[in-house]
């Protein structure tokens, strides 16, 4: 997954810049990004504070590890099952 050129602070601090009233376009103009990408951050982060963005990230990098470990085992399983099968 690609990484961000922004932070969590940077991206909360937009959208909450935004939320005080400046206009969206100026905010994507200044920094460089698409109203697409602002609308998405503000689906994600929207009401969040720092630290609940970091826990979010922290959360789903956990998440994505044991997605990958769950896999890892099922694929051993059925590795182990196919042998099985087959030695009988």
């Amino acid at each position: 997954m690609r990484k961000s050129r922004y932070t969590e602070e940077q991206i909360i601090r937009m959208l909450r810049e935004a939320e005080s009233g400046a206009e969206v376009k100026d905010i994507c103009r200044r920094e460089g990004i698409s109203r697409e990408t602002f609308y998405r951050w503000r689906r994600k982060y929207g009401g969040m504070e720092v630290g609940d963005a970091r826990r979010l990230k922290g959360l789903e990098e956990e998440n994505r590890q044991l997605k990958r470990l769950v896999a890892d085992q099922a694929l051993n399983l059925q590795v182990l099952k196919d042998l099985l099968g087959k030695g009988s």
